[in-house]
């Protein structure tokens, strides 16, 4: 085999490796996909009705918290004491909170921290 055929043989090759893998890429698929960026002005809830409700065994105890907020939300968290536990809250028609908490005495609660999100 001289030196040309050699030089076909690897340039046939190349163009039939280059053939496969464009076929191979024009067979994939991609989802009709959305992306885009923006702004908008966030701004916090504003909180009413604030309402403790204590442990019914031992009243020293706050049992849960219900409140009102401004504008519907769909996941609520609460802190009675600052750094320590939050708690997880329902909320009913978009803006009724009861929050059940545990382990918190009257003495101990020194805050009450609000985490609301749409």
């Amino acid at each position: 085999m001289n030196k040309k055929m050699r030089v076909a043989y690897a340039v046939v090759f190349a163009l039939i490796l280059a053939a496969l893998t464009f076929a191979y890429a024009a067979a994939n698929t991609v989802p009709v996909t959305y992306a885009g960026d923006g702004s908008s002005t966030t701004s916090g809830y504003t909180v009413s009705n604030v309402h403790y409700v204590l442990d019914t065994t031992n009243p020293a105890n706050i049992a849960q918290v219900t409140f009102t907020l401004d504008a519907p939300a769909t996941d609520v968290r609460i802190q009675l004491v600052t750094g320590g536990s939050w708690f997880t809250c329902s909320v009913s028609g978009g803006t009724n909170v009861t929050c059940n908490v545990s382990g918190v005495t009257v003495l101990a609660a020194n805050t009450l921290r609000v985490v609301a999100v749409q």
